[in-house]
């Protein structure tokens, strides 16, 4: 049996912390740990799933959370919604537009989230590293350590993880700020996506590592 998705406080943010869907990380470079200047993913937390997702409420806490060190750290956020049009708007208490540095907030259809205008974003933010698994076919490539939070994770959360690895890039899975309709499918997915190389971590954690130092005046 699947245990249930735990619910944390939006107010678990460190206090040394000043502050997102992709999150740019990590001022200490190693090679385990995700990079302060990579890019914090939203996927489709829309209004139409907030009845059918297994503990929909808790996903949203814990993105709140993470966009508060995004705005403070200064990460880059891309966001998407899935066809909008009939699921609705991103829930509006993420403020995406008013508060938060959103580089993209794409619409789509296709349930990865490596679509043309998120590549696009990606490309132009400055903070990009050269690729060094591109190949000469992909050699513009840059790499980024990508963060993704959202919906569902054995769907769309796992499809835009599967691409965003086959083009080089690492990425790290919020187990608490991830979810499905059906909670096994969200565990099954998780082992899955550690199984093809995903780093999979705790809100609470990767901010911490995202701080780095607890006299960082950041």
């Amino acid at each position: 049996m699947s245990q249930p998705l735990t619910t944390l406080s939006p107010q678990g943010i460190p206090s040394s912390c000043t502050p997102p869907p992709f999150l740019p990380l990590h001022r200490h470079h190693q090679s385990t740990n995700p990079n302060t200047s990579s890019p914090h993913s939203i996927c489709d937390l829309q209004e139409k799933f907030r009845a059918p997702i297994h503990q929909y409420e808790a996903v949203i806490a814990t993105t709140q959370k993470l966009l508060r060190a995004a705005k403070i750290l200064g990460v880059p956020v891309v966001a998407t919604t899935q066809s909008r049009a009939k699921l609705g708007e991103t829930c509006a208490e993420l403020e995406l537009e008013s508060t938060h540095p959103t580089v993209v907030h794409a619409d789509k259809t296709a349930f990865s989230m490596w679509v043309p205008e998120v590549v696009a974003a990606l490309k132009d933010l400055p903070s990009a590293q050269p690729n060094p698994n591109s190949s000469t076919t992909m050699a513009k490539e840059r790499q980024f350590d990508v963060v993704i939070v959202g919906i569902e994770t054995h769907i769309c959360v796992l499809q835009t993880t599967l691409d965003l690895l086959a083009h080089g890039h690492r990425v790290w899975i919020v187990q608490d700020g991830v979810s499905s309709c059906n909670p096994e499918e969200r565990e099954v997915a998780l082992q899955r996506l550690r199984q093809e190389g995903a780093r999979v971590t705790t809100s609470e954690s990767l901010i911490y590592e995202m701080t780095g130092d607890a006299g960082d005046s950041a």
